[in-house]
């Protein structure tokens, strides 16, 4: 009754008969989707943020990875200082910064 599943599953496999340049360029179109779709959007974001922090100043709103929102009262080479609450200050790394938040929003 099955006899012809089990043929197909004993048969010796078939060997596609591509070139060397056929698989090169299925490699490269492979290369070039994850550029487009992963790499190159992920070095935009990086961008993005990197001129955030660059551009932070005294009196700018933000929030860090951990989720303090602060208000920036200092900034230094690698760290910023954020006034969290009154007379409550903490020194922050640049790089845990995670978004700078606009005049409308408030906490």
């Amino acid at each position: 009754m099955f006899d012809f599943l089990v043929e197909n599953l004993w048969a010796a496999p078939q060997r596609a008969g591509g070139s060397a340049a056929g698989s090169l360029i299925m490699l490269l179109i492979l290369f070039a989707i994850f550029y487009f779709l992963l790499i190159l959007p992920q070095q935009r974001q990086a961008k993005k943020h990197r001129e955030m922090i660059a551009s932070l100043k005294k009196g700018d709103r933000v929030v860090t990875a951990g989720g303090i929102i602060g208000t920036v009262v200092g900034v230094a080479d690698d760290t910023i200082t954020l006034q969290i609450a009154d007379g409550v200050k903490i020194k922050v790394a640049k790089s845990y910064i995670s978004s700078k938040l606009g005049e409308n929003q408030s906490r």
